[in-house]
């Protein structure tokens, strides 16, 4: 019998119609009406401490079946069967002893050395099988119909804005860090957005009032060739052209729409001088790897997290990203030197918050995410698309050394899989999301997130 507080899947098919007339622009207004009502119904908003959250997002589909695998020798010759070509040996993992066990044993993959000593140190932690759902769903669920499913399952595209939106039944337009940022938008006192991109344009910050801010990692990007009048220099090249922007940008505008242009070109202006000569000021004792992208850009975030004083932040969300992830073939060095960059940035990034210059480390917590998981066999050369994912959380807040949620058993047409080496999640974002923005600060999670009820946890207890 079907569960009525679940959506069935001729349910979701009426909802799919109703998107294509315009359901994902109403759901974002709902969804915007009830973050504002969070906002002035809950407190949120006033806060005498700082809080940063740093979403990693591995474009791609990160086969996390090679971060963590089976470290016993019975159950790694089953993995080692599956995967084939593309199995760790035994003999090179890097074993871990949880706090908490299911009574399996496991092992990092051996280009993660320096996760492997962040997760021992109590520094991080995973979170296994997480990935987009509409409800709890179970195999007898999956094959039965019984229960809807998130639209496009493996399709890259759907996928990442359904991760970053958390909004798995309807093309969501907003992300939950843009939600989250709506809700404690008073929060800051700077002109400076608290969403702040080292990764170009994405879902997951999308707000209806905050924007993203885009930084490089070389710092805020400007109008090229544009010199700042308070540093007047005639023999500069660019002396002339930018005097003669300042002057079409001081003209006085009858038509609304210029003024408004105008007006945000000079905020952009302003923003970005002040943030440059704010992080001009900071010397980081951390050495990041500059031939690392992942590196250089957490690196960014750890310049920009060191100004938070003095550009009036008392709330922060980034967002970086790597690609690379989709290995469907060549697999093993290429994905081995992914999670070598990953674990080195994260590490490095850690050091970063917790050395004497910033002393941060348990107001910041970083996190990984990605499209979603890969097919537990071997297609040959590499994996192919699947869902369930493992995930890693880092930070001096989170409550390490554990691996959360359920591992899935490692058995193709097991009680977990899809038949095909796809794991059914246990865990949904929705659970994964709203125990960090709890942490950030939110009392009200069902305004951020419509879905979680539908769920069992929403606090899945990995942070203090």
């Amino acid at each position: 019998m079907e569960n009525p507080n679940l959506p069935t899947r001729r349910t979701f098919m009426r909802q799919s119609a109703c998107a294509a007339v315009g359901m994902g622009a109403l759901v974002d207004q709902l969804l915007t009406m009830r973050t504002l009502n969070a906002a002035v119904t809950t407190g949120n908003g006033e806060f005498d401490d700082y809080k940063a959250l740093v979403c990693i997002f591995l474009y791609g589909g990160n086969d996390a079946n090679n971060l963590i695998v089976p470290a016993t020798a019975a159950e790694h010759a089953a993995y080692a069967g599956a995967r084939g070509n593309l199995s760790i040996p035994q003999a090179d993992l890097l074993t871990i002893n949880p706090n908490q066990s299911d009574g399996r044993s496991w092992g990092f993959h051996p280009a993660m050395t320096e996760l492997h000593s962040l997760f021992n140190s109590g520094d991080a932690a995973l979170l296994a099988n997480v990935g987009t759902l509409l409800a709890p769903t179970t195999k007898a669920d999956y094959f039965s119909g019984s229960a809807a499913l998130p639209p496009q399952l493996f399709s890259h595209a759907d996928q990442q804005v359904q991760w970053q939106s958390n909004v798995s039944d309807t093309r969501s337009g907003q992300g939950w860090g843009g939600r989250l940022a709506d809700c404690l938008r008073e929060t800051n006192s700077s002109e400076i957005s608290m969403s702040i991109s080292l990764a170009g344009t994405n879902t997951f910050q999308v707000g209806n009032d905050v924007l993203q801010y885009h930084v490089g990692v070389n710092g805020p990007i400007g109008l090229n060739q544009y010199q700042h009048s308070d540093a007047p220099n005639p023999s500069d090249p660019r002396y002339q052209r930018s005097r003669h922007i300042d002057n079409i940008l001081s003209l006085a505008h009858g038509n609304l729409f210029e003024k408004q242009y105008t007006d945000v070109q000079l905020r952009a202006m302003g923003n970005e001088k002040l943030l440059k000569d704010a992080l001009d000021q900071v010397t980081l004792n951390t050495e990041f790897n500059q031939q690392n992208h992942l590196a250089r850009q957490l690196e960014m975030i750890a310049r920009l997290i060191a100004t938070r004083d003095e550009i009036g932040m008392k709330r922060q969300i980034f967002f970086c990203a790597v690609g690379g992830y989709d290995t469907h073939g060549d697999q093993v060095e290429p994905h081995a030197n992914l999670l070598g960059e990953l674990s080195e940035a994260m590490s490095q990034f850690q050091s970063a918050m917790g050395s004497s210059d910033l002393n941060i480390a348990d107001k910041v917590t970083s996190f990984t995410a990605s499209d979603f998981g890969r097919t537990f066999p071997t297609n040959g050369e590499g994996s192919d698309h699947g869902w369930g994912n493992h995930q890693i959380i880092m930070g001096g807040a989170v409550q390490g050394n554990q691996i959360y949620g359920n591992m899935p058993v490692l058995e193709v047409d097991g009680p977990d899989d899809t038949r095909t080496g796809r794991w059914i999640p246990s865990t949904s974002v929705d659970e994964y999301s709203a125990t960090l923005a709890k942490w950030f600060g939110i009392s009200d999670l069902n305004a951020i997130y419509p879905n979680l009820h539908r769920f069992g946890s929403p606090d899945l207890g990995f942070m203090m």
